[in-house]
C-alpha cells in the first residue's frame, strides 16, 4: 500500500510552519485527512499539534545544554540521532493509509538540503526505496522578498536547485509571503522570477544604486575607496561576476521554476496543493467513491408538469 507525503523545506523565515498550518486547514475544509510531522527540534509553537514531534525523541535545547554544541552543530546532531532511531518515524507512519497526506515540517538550516548527506538518507528511508513506501514530494519555500535583492534571489534559487539534485524526489518550488511584495513589485515584474534566468541581472536595480554610491563619496572620504566596505564589496566587479556565474549555472540546468503563494488566500494554498497532488499522483491512487444514495432523484415520482 502506497502512502503520500510532502516534505516542506526552505531557509529560516521562509514560512514553512505557516504554510503547513494553512495546508492542514485547507485539507480539513475539503474533508481530506492529513498526518502532521514536525522534524524541527527547535520549534515550539504550532497552530495544529503535530501527530509526531521530533522533540519527543530529542530537542535542540537539550543537545546544546548537555553536549555543548551550537545551534547548527546541535541540529545536525539531532538528525544524526534520528537516523539512528528511525523506528520513531516508522512505527507511527506504518498504519497511515493512502487517504492521508503526510506533511513533514523541516527546520530552516539549508546545509541539511544542500551538501550534508543526512537528509538524502532520511528521504531514502521514507520513499519507495525504503521501508515506508511513501510517494514523496519536496516543497521548497523561498521568501518572495528575495526578489528585491536579485543577488539574494539567485543564491536562494541555487539552494533550491541543490536540494533538488541532492534529494532526487519530485520538487515544487514556491515563492512564499507574496502579500509582502504585492504593493512594491508589479505583476509583470514578478512574472520574470517564475522562471529565473540571467536576464534578471541585466537590469538589476542594485547596479544603479551601486553606481550612484560609487560616484557619491569623494575619494579619500570615509569608506570612499576602501575595498572592504559593504557597499564596495557588494557593488564590485568580482561580486557581479560571481552573481552572473551563479545565474548562468541555474540557467544551464534549467530545473528551477516557482509558484506563488499567499497563505492568507485559500485559493493560492489550494493551487500549491494541486501541484503537490500531481507530483505524488495522489488522486490516481484513490478508490472511486459511490454516489450518495440520499441525493439520488427518483425521476418516476418527480413532478414533470
Amino acid at each position: 500500500m502506497s502512502k503520500f507525503g510532502v516534505l516542506v523545506m526552505g531557509p529560516a523565515g521562509a514560512g514553512k510552519t505557516t504554510f503547513c498550518s494553512a495546508l492542514i486547514q485547507h485539507l480539513r475544509n475539503n474533508k481530506r485527512s492529513c498526518f502532521y510531522i514536525n522534524l524541527d527540534p527547535a520549534a515550539e509553537e504550532f497552530a495544529y499539534e503535530p501527530d509526531v514531534d521530533i522533540k519527543d525523541l530529542i530537542s535542540l535545547e537539550d543537545v546544546m545544554e548537555e553536549i555543548g554544541l551550537g545551534p547548527n552543530g546541535g541540529l545536525i546532531y539531532c538528525f544524526e540521532f534520528l537516523l539512528e532511531n528511525l523506528d520513531f518515524l516508522t512505527e507511527p507512519l506504518d498504519p497511515v493509509t493512502e487517504e492521508y497526506l503526510i506533511i513533514i515540517d523541516m527546520p530552516g538550516q539549508i546545509e541539511l538540503y544542500t551538501h550534508i548527506p543526512i537528509l538524502p538518507s532520511l528521504v531514502r528511508h521514507l520513499t519507495r526505496t525504503g521501508a515506508l513506501n511513501i510517494n514523496l514530494c519536496a516543497t521548497y519555500l523561498l521568501e518572495s522578498t528575495f526578489v528585491i535583492d536579485r543577488a539574494k534571489f539567485f543564491a536562494g534559487t541555487l539552494s533550491a536547485m541543490s536540494a533538488m539534485i541532492m534529494l532526487e524526489v519530485p520538487h515544487v518550488n514556491v515563492l512564499s509571503k507574496m502579500d509582502l511584495v504585492k504593493g512594491s513589485v508589479g505583476k509583470m515584474e514578478l512574472k520574470r522570477f517564475i522562471n529565473p534566468d540571467m536576464s534578471l541581472l541585466d537590469d538589476d536595480p542594485a547596479d544603479v544604486v551601486a553606481s550612484s554610491s560609487a560616484r557619491g563619496p569623494a575619494r579619500g572620504a570615509a569608506g570612499g575607496d576602501d575595498p572592504g566596505t559593504t557597499g564596495n564589496v557588494m557593488g564590485g566587479g568580482s561580486f557581479k561576476r560571481l552573481n552572473r556565474a551563479v545565474a548562468q549555472l541555474i540557467d544551464d540546468f534549467s530545473m528551477v521554476s516557482f509558484l506563488q503563494l499567499d497563505v492568507q488566500d485559500e485559493d493560492s494554498v489550494g493551487a500549491i496543493l494541486s501541484y503537490i497532488d500531481d507530483a505524488i499522483q495522489f488522486h490516481e491512487a484513490q478508490e472511486p467513491r459511490e454516489p450518495n444514495d440520499e441525493i439520488e432523484t427518483n425521476w418516476e415520482d418527480a413532478d414533470m408538469s
